[in-house]
């Protein structure tokens, strides 16, 4: 037993090490090409550059060995700008995201990012960076967000700010992105991200797997459906319309015996 999971532990490393060095590999050969892009601007150009992402997301999903689908249980209009949450627990997700939002977005992300050589620099042109331990900054990025909603464009937050390393469907969330719901009227799409907890663990960089991957638009949250909601209200509804769906689909990291199964609606 303990050489079957050692030899699992090394194929995983090194195919973690396959999936990294493509993942690098792709970002240095394009980097030319994305500085060109960037002199388009911050909006033409990163909606220009996220197009592209998308391309290279689903290509190195694909070279990697990971079936990523998308499910539909609402879906987004087209010509309308969301607040798209979803749930975090790997370093997957950043790119899981990029394929499942056919939106043009901008994304809120840690700065600690921004410390990367080559990546930081695209991070910070693509990103909207919060340091979360910091209120004057969670104020700034804030501002930086409604900033993006109001150039039309849709944005990306992850709610819970860092990885569920619990076995609770989600973990506490934060109020920013209930806020912006509610001064902006804009309406709330979660979309949950399921297989990410297998496919890389938050525990390393180096337990990358092939497999399924996937993702779910579930019902949508308009804020003028809640007149009287504040923003932590308005949060306890997204929360808890979130973690019913994530016991329905039974999330691998979910202690299903202290998570019973959502009763359905006789309605």
């Amino acid at each position: 037993m303990h050489t079957q999971h050692f030899i699992k532990s090394i194929l995983s490393f090194f195919y973690s090490l396959y999936g990294f060095s493509l993942f690098v590999i792709i970002v240095i050969f394009l980097f030319p090409c994305l500085i060109v892009i960037m002199l388009l601007g911050k909006i033409r150009g990163g909606n220009i550059m996220y197009d592209l992402f998308r391309i290279l997301a689903k290509l190195w999903l694909r070279l990697t060995g990971i079936n990523h689908t998308i499910t539909y249980e609402t879906t987004p209009d087209a010509d309308t700008q969301y607040i798209f949450v979803c749930n975090h627990i790997s370093y997957l997700d950043a790119i899981l995201v990029i394929p499942t939002l056919t939106h043009h977005f901008r994304p809120i992300g840690k700065y600690e990012l921004l410390k990367i050589p080559i990546f930081g620099f695209l991070y910070k042109y693509c990103v909207i960076t919060v340091n979360r331990s910091n209120a004057e900054d969670r104020a700034r990025s804030l501002n930086d967000l409604r900033k993006v909603l109001a150039t039309g464009i849709s944005i990306l937050v992850f709610p819970e700010g860092t990885f569920n390393e619990s076995s609770e469907p989600l973990t506490t969330m934060y109020d920013g992105a209930f806020k912006l719901a509610i001064e902006t009227g804009k309406t709330i799409q979660p979309v949950l991200l399921l297989d990410s907890f297998d496919r890389l663990h938050f525990s390393s960089l180096f337990k990358l797997t092939p497999g399924k991957s996937r993702a779910i638009y579930i019902e949508q949250i308009n804020p003028s459906d809640y007149p009287l909601a504040d923003a932590k209200e308005l949060k306890a509804i997204t929360e808890k319309i979130m973690s019913d769906k994530l016991i329905e689909y039974k999330a691998p990291w979910i202690n299903l015996k202290h998570n019973p199964q959502p009763i359905a609606s006789s309605a």
